[in-house]
């Protein structure tokens, strides 16, 4: 899971740095509020934790959407979690169910839930 998370956030800072120098290791570890060399270890697999924060400060940083990331570190953001606990069979059941559906079909019945067409 580390090597995941870490080679993706690599690959992605590196390549918004090639056209933008404000993307270095150094300054992106700053503005998401941690030492580089921790960002450096994150990004060779050699540390995993960041908390949902800093997580999702990082996706705001890099414009990659939170809960890619979350899920890439093994994660999921708190408002799911919630979401989850109120009703833990119904979720669990719909997730076992979708797994294997294809991308369309699950968006069309995520369109029919939200336009009410049930």
């Amino acid at each position: 899971m580390n090597d995941i998370f870490g080679t993706y956030i690599r690959e992605k800072r590196t390549r918004l740095q090639q056209a933008n120098k404000r993307y270095s290791l150094r300054q992106t570890a700053a503005r998401i509020g941690i030492e580089p060399s921790y960002l450096s270890k994150i990004e060779r697999g050699e540390q995993s934790y960041l908390s949902e924060e800093k997580i999702s400060a990082l996706a705001l940083d890099l414009d990659e959407d939170p809960d890619v990331l979350l899920a890439l570190n093994g994660k999921i953001s708190r408002d799911i979690q919630e979401i989850i606990r109120k009703r833990p069979q119904l979720f669990a059941r719909l997730i076992r169910e979708l797994k294997n559906m294809p991308d369309q079909a699950v968006l069309k019945l995520v369109r029919e839930v939200r336009d009410g067409d049930w």
